[in-house]
């Protein structure tokens, strides 16, 4: 199933693909996410599975003491990790040449997939935890 899936996607967004690095965005426009894997350490990166929010009711409003940057606007989720999370960024994986990732379709690039739905973007990897993203809701498992 994973290789189908990369491969279609090499066929229909080759720009936005890569040998290790998926963009994507949402039909409204709303959501970018992108997926990261065998990163190089030189840019401090790892497996990832990441997605912005440009505009949304937060449904996390307790920012960490630590973060002076943006916060609660970016999730993500590790390859071995057991819980989404959100970022502390000062960046975005929003791109223009993105490919846009239609309603009840789903991409797939090493151990996480993420699936496109009206009511928004989630993303997990093998293990099953992740993320979901909407503009009116977001939540971490």
């Amino acid at each position: 199933m994973f290789k189908t899936a990369i491969v279609l996607l090499a066929v229909l967004a080759s720009p936005a693909l890569a040998d290790d690095y998926l963009v994507f965005r949402s039909p409204s426009g709303n959501i970018d996410c992108a997926i990261f894997v065998g990163a190089s350490d030189e840019i401090g990166a790892s497996d990832e599975a990441r997605c912005d929010l440009r505009a949304m009711t937060p449904s996390f409003t307790k920012r960490p003491a630590d973060c002076e940057l943006d916060w609660g606007d970016s999730f993500g989720i590790g390859a071995g990790d057991p819980k989404g999370y959100l970022l502390c960024h000062g960046d975005t994986v929003a791109d223009p040449g993105a490919m846009e990732l239609g309603y009840d379709r789903s991409v797939s690039l090493g151990t996480f997939t993420c699936n496109s739905a009206t009511s928004g973007v989630t993303c997990t990897n093998d293990a099953g935890h992740g993320f979901t993203v909407s503009r009116a809701r977001q939540s971490i498992f």
